[in-house]
């Protein structure tokens, strides 16, 4: 059997002590995530990061660091993923934009309110990344070479 780790991308995206993130139904439950997927064909990391985060929460964003590289192995279904976190500043919402199947809404929480209620995280990332982000943990976009 051959590994093949999956490619993801996230953004935390902060504005005032609070996070957007994402309210989603998973495994039949409803979590909070960061605006976070699946890296697309022909399609570099700071795009994938920027169509999650509109496809999700309905917000365009402005990239600004990377915050962090993750390698993270599911218990759920033993699947690992690579995950490429971007640091993200709001711009803009675009009104009544559709959102992706299975998204309930993007919610504005601080870390304490997210904190409070780790039965409801998507995974440990969620929290992690905040904290690194929170922490200064940011490397210049740069840090990302996208074939060209």
């Amino acid at each position: 059997m051959r590994f093949t780790p999956h490619v993801t991308v996230a953004t935390v995206v902060e504005d005032q002590g609070r996070f957007l993130l994402v309210e989603e139904v998973a495994d039949g439950r409803a979590v909070f995530n960061q605006p976070a997927g699946h890296l697309e064909a022909d399609e570099s990391l700071t795009q994938a990061a920027l169509r999650e985060t509109l496809e999700e929460t309905g917000w365009d964003v402005e990239l600004t660091a990377v915050t962090g590289i993750y390698l993270y192995t599911a218990p759920s279904n033993g699947v690992t993923y690579q995950r490429v976190c971007f640091a993200a500043r709001p711009l803009r919402q675009r009104q009544n934009h559709l959102l992706d199947e299975g998204i309930i809404g993007p919610r504005w929480l601080t870390r304490e309110e997210l904190a409070a209620q780790p039965e409801r995280w998507r995974s440990e990332l969620v929290l992690r990344c905040i904290d690194d982000y929170l922490v200064k943990e940011r490397y210049p976009l740069e840090l990302i070479r996208d074939s060209a």
